[in-house]
């Protein structure tokens, strides 16, 4: 289905540098994927509601609770760098003006 000069054409789209071996084998490859989609488009799929995945998944994730640490003092000596009773972190944010 696919030939040499489709599969070049391809690769310069995608801006990748395929040698004349990588296209031949692209070239089947490609084609053995569009022929599979041929086939999967033979099958009546009329009463088949439409779907976004194969399995129904569901979030399990546990939801958001705030609370006190026990102890300050224990989790600032843990800290690379404590600062009085404050976290120090690096600067993220530039103070220059542009």
């Amino acid at each position: 289905m696919i030939d040499r000069e489709q599969v070049r054409k391809i690769a310069l789209l995608a801006r990748l540098d395929i040698t004349s071996e990588e296209e031949e084998q692209f070239a089947t490859q490609l084609s053995s994927i569009l022929e599979y989609a041929e086939q999967l488009s033979e099958l009546d799929t009329t009463d088949v509601p439409p779907t976004t995945r194969a399995i129904e998944l569901s979030n399990i994730t546990r939801s958001d609770t705030t609370f006190p640490y026990g102890s300050r003092e224990a989790l600032l000596k843990e800290s690379p760098e404590p600062e009085g009773e404050f976290f120090k972190v690096p600067q993220i944010l530039s103070t220059d003006e542009a």
